[in-house]
């Protein structure tokens, strides 16, 4: 089951600067070998539900086995029958802006 999801995992009682902490969380969903797209708030990853799902956990996990509290922000689209949805969404709303002209 394709999903796509948007989630942010982020440390609780770190300090003021979260990107060095959360740049180790994203390299792990990089390094996963699933479609993703990061950016300022969230990052998507895409691909079946369970291979989705590891991945968010072994993410939040790098986090909560260092001790560090930890909140995790997640938005599932799961649309049966469709794939590449992280790319196909935002090519269709492009589309539609430029219709609109």
């Amino acid at each position: 089951m394709n999903t796509l999801v948007a989630v942010c995992i982020a440390p609780s009682g770190t300090g003021d600067e979260y990107a060095p902490l959360v740049a180790e969380v994203v390299k792990i969903i990089r390094d996963s070998g699933l479609s993703c797209h990061t950016y300022s708030m969230f990052t998507e990853i895409e691909g079946e539900w369970d291979d989705v799902m590891a991945v968010v956990k072994k993410a939040t996990q790098h986090f909560t086995d260092k001790g560090i509290r930890t909140s995790v922000v997640l938005k599932a689209d799961i649309r049966p029958g469709y794939t590449n949805m992280m790319n196909g969404k935002m090519e269709r709303l492009e589309e539609a802006i430029n219709q609109k002209g």
